[in-house]
């Protein structure tokens, strides 16, 4: 297996991301600019978050809020996600420094890419091909830049050695440079990508900033996670300051005719770090004041979000987005008791939903779903197809239960992250099964939580296991292959992302059929049937899709959520007002 994995879905912790999540929707569906270009003169947007950021390298970026944020300010992608002009709603995807969203060919495994002639880096030089296939060829050298995706490491044919790493090391070793000049190859300002696999999204992917391009002469290799150079509509006005922040002001090299997308109205944003979410809302509505060109970058614990949308004031000046991410649970199929569909059923069945999300701070901290593909993607499926309600159904569980042969309280072990508000969540289905015939026994780990679940030694102690996880592009590509394909997942050793060592063929096959779909909604409708097949065998049990809960100052215009840039606000449309 690969020595540096892929990793699709993105697995956090429910102790972390519970603090990250909330509700109030603010609409914001008519995006009307206030202005129709950029400002040189004026009041600056100040972005409040607690941090810290550990990188602004695009190759070392991984959490999704600094992510959309380097992307609508200073580094520009192949492609990237339109604004968004309606909440939850997904927006197109448009080209970038590209000049379209790519050519395919070879069946998915071949893409090809013409980059803009205007874009301009900070210093006025153009951004060429052989920039972005640099900053590509930083990501194979995996013990300098280190935290970031790996999505190019598994995707282009580069070859392997025989323990499944890259013979490519990078651009400072340049070991095994010719077989990646072979998977990414430029001629003038077109650039060519020769994947492992059929990956008919890939023109999402090279939205991600890992494939954004990086300048070798402005390259300092693992010294660089802070610096920024930029090819976007601001630069840094100094060097970034750790638990500070920095200020982003206007790259004179930026031309709004070069760059479709972003529109750059705040003369200048003011990234402030080290600032609490609870503190963040109080100096926006410190003294009542409406003119605040403020807004958090953190969502609002639960414990904030009652006192939120009980305030009309500051309700007004919220939004709830939906999350990326979606909490499930994974039967182990290894396990003798797990491995009857019956008692998966009986499982599914007797979970409460509904006492989950109550656990987790209510429907403005997430909404139940029966759907491993979050509800913002096009692949989602909205239905149910073990026809579970919201609080479950003991009575019907324990039938299948008995049904299963085996002896009752059927005896089961089932291991989350640890926390506060987790303790409690767990709590609640724990009450829903025993109802059902279960005796269930909790284990809740506070630290390596996915490594230890992981590994097969460890998780042959589980008959369930907790987990969460994210798109890394919004496609149901990014979500049923990386969970579910059991050929990307399983070894002796490890179970990669198949936490449940779920493995079938059968279902195997499906997957290569979808991404061979050349229509694109036929094939997120493949990946969606894939979702229902998923529930229908219980290989996942579904519970909710997490809410974010944001807060901004009355003086923020344009204001609204993109769910292409992990729900946070979309930097390339949104204004504050003139002093």
């Amino acid at each position: 297996m690969p020595a540096r994995r892929y990793s699709l879905a993105v697995a956090l912790g429910l102790g972390v991301i519970l603090v990250t999540s909330s509700c109030s929707v603010h609409l914001a569906a008519d995006v009307k600019p206030t202005s129709a270009g950029p400002r040189t003169s004026g009041a600056s947007l100040s972005i409040l978050r607690l941090g810290p950021v550990a990188a602004w390298d695009p190759q070392r970026l991984s959490v999704g809020a600094e992510m959309a944020f380097a992307g609508r300010v200073f580094e520009r992608t192949l492609t990237a996600w339109a604004p968004a002009t309606e909440q939850d709603t997904l927006p197109d995807l448009a080209p970038d420094l590209a000049t379209e969203t790519g050519t395919v060919s070879a069946g998915g495994r071949g893409w090809r890419f013409t980059l803009r002639s205007d874009a301009k880096w900070q210093d006025g030089e153009p951004v060429t091909c052989a920039d972005v296939k640099y900053g590509i060829s930083r990501t194979f050298a995996t013990t300098q830049i280190t935290g970031g995706s790996t999505v190019a490491l598994a995707l282009l044919d580069v070859p392997r050695n025989t323990d499944g790493s890259s013979t490519y090391a990078g651009p400072y070793l340049k070991t095994g440079q010719a077989g990646f000049d072979k998977a990414v190859t430029c001629s003038g300002q077109t650039i060519t990508f020769r994947l492992a696999r059929p990956v008919p999204e890939f023109n999402q992917v090279v939205a991600l900033p890992a494939f954004g391009p990086v300048r070798a002469d402005k390259d300092r290799g693992a010294q660089s996670a802070l610096e920024i150079f930029s090819n976007g509509p601001y630069m840094l006005k100094t060097a970034w300051t750790p638990s500070a922040g920095g200020t982003f002001v206007r790259n004179p090299h930026w031309d709004m005719a070069s760059d479709s997308i972003r529109k750059a109205r705040p003369p200048q944003i003011v990234y402030k770090e080290g600032i609490p979410v609870e503190t963040a809302i109080s100096s926006i509505m410190g003294n009542a004041r409406s003119d605040s060109l403020e807004l958090t970058g953190d969502s609002a614990p639960p414990v904030l979000q009652h006192n939120i949308m009980s305030t009309p004031a500051i309700k007004a000046l919220s939004t709830n987005p939906r999350a990326p991410f979606v909490d499930y649970l994974l039967p182990n199929f290894s396990r003798p008791t797990m491995a009857s569909l019956k008692v998966r059923q009986a499982l599914a069945v007797a979970t409460n939903r509904e006492a989950y999300v109550t656990a987790l701070g209510g429907d403005t901290a997430a909404e139940s779903t029966y759907a491993m593909i979050n509800k913002s993607l096009p692949a989602y499926r909205d239905v149910n197809p073990l026809n579970v309600p919201p609080r479950g159904d003991a009575a019907r569980s324990r039938s299948l239960l008995q049904a299963s042969g085996l002896a009752m309280p059927v005896k089961i072990t089932v291991v989350y992250r640890q926390g506060a508000i987790a303790d409690t969540a767990m709590a609640a289905l724990q009450n829903g099964w025993q109802n059902a015939g279960f005796s269930v026994t909790l284990k809740g780990l506070e630290s390596d939580y996915f490594t230890t679940i992981t590994s097969v030694q460890n998780s042959r102690a589980y008959d369930v296991m907790w987990a969460v996880g994210s798109a890394e592009w919004p496609s149901g590509s990014s979500v049923i292959p990386s969970l579910f394909d059991s050929r990307l997942n399983l070894t002796a050793s490890s179970s990669g992302q198949d936490y449940g060592r779920f493995a079938s063929q059968e279902f195997n096959a499906k997957i290569d059929a979808a991404a061979k779909i050349a229509d694109a909604s036929q094939r997120e409708k493949a990946w969606g049937d894939l979702d229902v097949q998923l529930a229908t065998q219980v290989a996942a049990i579904a519970l909710t899709n997490q809410k974010y809960m944001y807060v901004h100052g009355g003086g923020v215009k344009n204001y609204i959520d993109n769910p292409a840039l992990a729900s946070t606000v979309d930097l390339a449309t949104v204004d504050v007002a003139i002093p």
